[in-house]
C-alpha cells in the first residue's frame, strides 16, 4: 500500500469521526434544548398557577373586608396562622389593581373571587 493511500484512509477515517461527533452533539444539544423547554413550560405553569391562587385569595379578602365588614386585621385573625397582615395587604393590591384595570369595562370594579360573590359571604352569616 503507498503512503498516498495510507494518508487518504487516515484523513477519511479522521473526518468520519469528526462528523459522527458533531453529530452526537448536536443530538446531545437538542435533548438539551428539549428539556430547558420543558424546564421552562413547568415554571411558566408554576407561575400562572400562583397568580391564580394569589388572585383569589385577594378577591377572598376583599370580600371579607369589603362585604363582610371585617377590619384586614380581622381578617387575617379568621385565616389562621396561614397569612400575616403583610400578605393579606399585598393581596388586596393585586385585586384593588385589577379591579381599577376591569373597570371601566365592567362598570363596577368589583373583582371575581370564584367563590361565589357577595352572596356567599352574606349567605354564611
Amino acid at each position: 500500500m503507498s503512503q498516498q493511500t495510507i494518508k487518504q484512509r487516515a484523513r477519511r477515517a479522521a473526518r468520519g469521526m469528526a462528523e459522527r461527533r458533531r453529530r452526537e452533539r448536536a443530538e446531545r444539544e437538542r435533548g438539551i434544548e428539549d428539556l430547558a423547554v420543558q424546564v421552562m413550560t413547568a415554571i411558566g405553569e408554576r407561575d400562572a398557577a400562583v397568580a391564580e391562587a394569589e388572585r383569589r385569595a385577594g378577591g377572598a379578602l376583599w370580600e371579607m373586608t369589603e362585604v363582610a365588614g371585617l377590619s384586614l386585621s380581622e381578617a387575617v385573625a379568621w385565616c389562621g396562622e396561614q397569612i400575616s397582615v403583610r400578605e393579606a395587604t399585598r393581596l388586596r393590591r393585586l385585586v384593588d389593581r385589577a379591579a381599577k384595570d376591569v373597570e371601566p369595562a365592567a362598570g363596577k370594579g368589583v373583582p371575581a373571587t370564584g367563590s361565589g360573590g357577595a352572596g356567599a359571604v352574606a349567605a354564611a352569616r
